[in-house]
């Protein structure tokens, strides 16, 4: 490779090549036409070339980085229970509360690292067995809570300290100091954790910060604007006469009402009733689905996902997919369930923030699909 050589503004065949000549200046003049003569000169020489200027061509991966519809890395996954739990408890006979911080096993998508459940959505189950409590911290993630176990916990959050039992959904707003504790004597905590993790690997700017004591000043609260009793949900979701019947959390602060519980996180419990089949959904938002009760299907795109009570799946982006209940081979309930029991999903979701970046899209209203 010969020289890099410096030519002025008007000249493209190299005869001026000292920038003294240049003719022009100030911010209106471009910089020097820069150019280099490379011997029998190829776009396979040029790939080879460029990577060393730290750069990459994007002609090459355009169908990668701009694809003519989403492909998110997360696949669909099931979650079981029953193969979860029993480690959960192991870790809580193994690891110390004053070690582990928070209890958790993540739930981490098969195709992808921690802290991916989805693309956008980080969820994994903790455990906090009778009388610990977790210490005290704030973060600048956005966290939701959905209880799958135990009626005496309790969680603080900056100073208002509410209880916690089954079925009962929980926010923890960002940079709000918490803790969670169980107060119970015999059975453990276990509750969903979900949280808006993935969004600081791509936006550096998470903090976390502990509280000088391992709890935080806190007085007891009988109702909260962070807290859903399953008490509320269930009549709102019988109350509807649809076989699938959907509820959105909304929010209880004043001035919000209506609104969705953050700006980056959402939730909603469905209800199925017996035989019910859902409509087929492709939209552009991620989800975490658990099973409060029941069991049925999920197909999403290509994969059918069988479940029972206390499963867990995720939902990828863009991907269609519908439930339904039915039987589920192989896969016991205790005690059996009944022939006109229904079924009761949560889900969380990254729909708030899909919607406030304008990236929300359902099948019909994207162009390149039929």
């Amino acid at each position: 490779m010969t020289a890099i050589k410096a030519n002025g503004p008007h000249d493209t065949n190299g005869t001026n090549g000292d920038l003294a000549q240049t003719k022009g200046s100030g911010p209106m003049a471009p910089p020097p036409s820069f150019t280099i003569q490379v011997e029998d000169d190829s776009q396979e020489k040029l790939l080879q070339d460029i990577p060393g200027v730290h750069t990459r061509p994007l002609w090459t991966q355009m169908n990668v980085l701009v694809p003519p519809r989403p492909k998110p890395k997360a696949i669909a996954h099931k979650w079981e229970y029953e193969a979860l739990r029993p480690h959960l408890v192991r870790a809580g006979q193994l690891v110390p509360e004053e070690q582990a911080e928070r209890r958790v096993l993540m739930l981490i998508n098969p195709t992808m690292e921690s802290p991916y459940t989805t693309d956008t959505l980080y969820a994994g189950l903790q455990l906090v067995l009778p009388g610990e409590t977790a210490p005290a911290h704030r973060h600048t993630a956005f966290a939701v809570r959905f209880i799958i176990e135990g009626n005496g916990g309790f969680t603080a959050v900056q100073g208002k300290r509410i209880k916690m039992t089954r079925g009962d959904f929980i926010l923890t707003p960002t940079w709000c100091y918490h803790d969670h504790g169980n107060d119970g004597v015999a059975a453990p905590m276990i509750w969903l954790d979900g949280l808006d993790l993935p969004q600081f690997q791509h936006f550096p700017v998470h903090f976390a910060q502990h509280y000088s004591a391992p709890r935080y000043p806190a007085e007891d609260a009988p109702s909260s604007t962070i807290l859903f009793p399953w008490a509320e949900m269930e009549p709102r979701l019988e109350g509807d006469p649809e076989t699938h019947a959907v509820v959105r959390y909304t929010s209880k602060e004043e001035g919000k009402e209506g609104e969705e519980v953050s700006p980056r996180l959402g939730a909603q419990c469905e209800r199925l009733s017996p035989g019910a089949k859902s409509r087929v959904i492709r939209e552009t938002t991620s989800a975490v689905y658990h099973v409060i009760d029941g069991r049925g299907r999920s197909v999403i795109g290509d994969k059918v996902i069988d479940w029972i009570k206390g499963d867990t799946f995720s939902v990828p982006s863009w991907e269609p997919y519908h439930h339904e209940t039915r039987e589920t081979q192989g896969r016991a309930l205790t005690p059996p369930p009944q022939a006109d029991d229904k079924t009761f999903l949560f889900r969380f979701d990254d729909r708030p923030m899909i919607k406030a970046l304008n990236f929300y899209r359902i099948g019909e209203d994207f162009l390149n699909d039929p």
